[in-house]
């Protein structure tokens, strides 16, 4: 398999990015999900938030690359067979998860910022606090995180039952591509 896509089919590198995306951002939003029922004794109570800062942090940087990296390649045709609207609602699907990724991960950020400390990861580098001390900041940055991890689950979701209908339903390639195929 390549590594760059083609105006056939995805390469490696945006497959194993899509995937390593999906993976990380639904195991996320479960371990936000079960850190917040969390009591203030529970062993868990840091450790899950370190493992869910760290995690956020690199899936940020993949973020990052991923929007570059589909720029800079070639994007796959779409089936012959989409209609016009299905071609347009794929297209802004796509960006709205890129949009609610990117701004659910700032939200993150901004609520492990507040009080100013930096966000180690994973113990091998620290991220600075850049914003700090804004009236509220965790709190608002909290609940915006919350409800934009929600919007995601919900769109993946819709994302996830188009490719399923192309493929058991039309029959097309748009799921094979993202799997390897054409």
């Amino acid at each position: 398999m390549q590594l760059q896509n083609s105006t056939r089919r995805y390469g490696a590198i945006s497959i194993a990015i899509h995937w390593l995306m999906a993976l990380g951002i639904i195991g996320l939003f479960g371990l936000g999900l079960w850190m917040s029922g969390l009591s203030y004794y529970d062993p868990w109570y840091k450790q899950g938030p370190f493992i869910h800062k760290s995690i956020g942090l690199i899936l940020l940087a993949l973020l990052v690359f991923r929007f570059f990296w589909r720029l800079a390649n070639a994007r796959p045709a779409d089936a012959p067979s989409l209609k016009p609207w299905e071609k347009s609602s794929s297209h802004l699907v796509h960006w709205l998860l890129y949009g609610l990724m990117l701004t659910t991960m700032i939200a993150g950020y901004l609520i492990s910022t507040a009080d100013g400390r930096s966000i180690s990861v994973f113990n091998w580098f620290e991220v600075p606090a850049l914003i700090s001390g804004l009236p509220e900041q965790e709190d608002i940055a909290g609940e915006i995180h919350e409800i934009l991890a929600w919007a995601i689950v919900a769109v993946a979701g819709l994302h996830a039952l188009a490719a399923l209908k192309h493929h058991f339903l039309d029959r097309d390639n748009t799921l094979k591509k993202m799997l390897g195929g054409e």
